[in-house]
């Protein structure tokens, strides 16, 4: 259909003899936001790495946009500049000041103009109100302040699709909320997403799709008011019963 980004399709992956992954299939429609929600060792970090190339997958495909992906797919490196994606460690270079980690893709990599890439990097800067550390270097910074300059240099490369990896995990509680706020602002404007998170209010307030993982499985897919209000499954109403919010 024309409306979607990403379309999964009996998507397989195995460490060895173990499959981790099995027979997963499903679509990302464009200005979406979709989360994966799981005990922890569910898959849900397996996936979303396989869909920029950072695992392996061993059976399936993935359609991005015009880009058939299958096994041994070679080319991730330009595919990965339409697909940005934000980990729970910053990854920061910590030689390199603010600006210089944010400006290092699209100057080295895409090749832009400097002045162009700057003026984008200082409103996004702006944006997340981070302006006056431009110059600053990661060791200056707190955890939430990385995660948030790990955003905008995701954001720089002007990706059409959006991964978040568990971003709020190895913060400490008071800093969580900054870089939520930077997501929620991001689903506001329609940008595509997936998002891996344990932040159930968080999830609530900004899926417009849930998938639910348990042992490399797709166990309820639904809609993410669907999903919080009447789960299908026995197995989702015990998570979410499980959690505090």
């Amino acid at each position: 259909m024309a409306n979607e980004l990403l379309t999964v399709t009996h998507l397989v992956k195995n460490y060895g003899k173990k499959e981790v992954l099995h027979d997963i299939n499903f679509t990302v429609e464009k200005g979406s936001v979709t989360v994966l929600l799981g005990p922890s060792g569910s898959g849900k970090s397996t996936l979303i790495r396989c869909l920029n190339g950072l695992e392996e997958f061993h059976g399936g495909q993935i359609n991005f946009e015009d880009q058939t992906i299958t096994p041994g797919f070679k080319k991730w490196q330009p595919l990965r500049q339409h697909i940005g994606m934000v980990f729970q460690s910053y990854d920061l270079f910590p030689n390199r000041t603010v600006i210089d980690n944010i400006l290092l893709g699209p100057l080295k990599v895409q090749k832009r103009d400097k002045n162009e890439a700057l003026a984008q990097a200082r409103q996004l800067l702006k944006e997340v109100q981070l302006s006056e550390y431009e110059n600053a270097y990661p060791r200056q910074l707190s955890g939430g302040q990385k995660q948030r300059i790990a955003i905008v240099r995701a954001l720089t490369l002007n990706p059409d699709f959006m991964l978040f990896d568990e971003v709020t995990a190895s913060l400490d509680p008071e800093m969580v909320r900054g870089v939520l706020e930077v997501i929620e602002g991001l689903a506001a404007r329609k940008m595509t997403m997936l998002v891996v998170t344990h932040e159930m209010n968080f999830a609530k307030q900004i899926a417009d799709k849930v998938l639910f993982l348990e042992n490399g499985k797709i166990v309820e897919e639904s809609s993410g008011h669907q999903f919080f209000e009447q789960p299908q499954t026995q197995r989702a109403q015990d998570f979410l019963s499980s959690m505090d919010f």
